[in-house]
């Protein structure tokens, strides 16, 4: 029980105001005409994906991710190497300044340890590119959190729970964004169930 503890601890003191910037700056996206793209690894990659199928679905955002395609990822990891998949993507993909890249990481990327960087390089480029830049991660040093526009640190108290910590607050904080008023535009499924039982 001592793992819920601590997702109840953390849900008490993450921040709000970054959280709420983040829905205005999500907000003028959608309203630029801004495409968004997520990187992740890991089990990052999979809260990418299902980040992509909401904000698509119930944002009406348009919303990519490099590793919901294998056989690029696995041909840029070949032929380019791995640091190098995410940002080569950002350029074949022509992201400018209209675009937002949106890092999933728990160490949000490091370069003295070697450590992600493909999110570093991708950052890079997007900083080149003009991009906004916003974050969910779990280390204030992580280079997402040095560069980033608006970067959401997930406070983790046990450090040998970092990774599921966060990788699990990734998730809770993209659905309350997905659900927000001012971003969702379509009732997820069975919310729209319960609504029409109501006659909402």
């Amino acid at each position: 029980m001592e793992y819920f503890e601590h997702v109840s601890k953390i849900a008490k003191s993450l921040s709000n105001i970054k959280i709420k910037e983040l829905i205005e700056e999500l907000a003028d996206l959608k309203k630029r005409g801004g495409r968004l793209f997520f990187i992740g690894v890991g089990g990052s990659a999979a809260n990418c994906s299902h980040a992509v199928n909401d904000f698509r679905k119930l944002a009406n955002i348009e919303a990519y991710t490099p590793v919901d395609n294998i056989s690029e990822i696995t041909a840029r990891t070949n032929d380019e190497g791995w640091s190098n998949i995410f940002s080569s993507w950002l350029k074949i993909s022509k992201a400018c300044e209209r675009d937002a890249i949106f890092v999933l990481s728990v160490g949000g990327g490091d370069i003295i340890n070697n450590i992600s960087p493909n999110i570093v390089t991708a950052l890079d480029e997007a900083k080149r590119r003009g991009m906004s830049i916003y974050g969910i991660i779990g280390r204030e040093e992580g280079y997402t959190n040095k560069v980033g526009d608006i970067v959401i640190v997930v406070p983790c108290p046990d450090k040998t729970y970092l990774t599921p910590l966060v990788e699990s607050f990734q998730s809770l904080i993209l659905h309350y964004l997905v659900s927000h008023p001012k971003l969702k535009v379509v009732e997820a499924k069975w919310e729209s169930v319960e609504m029409e039982k109501i006659g909402v």
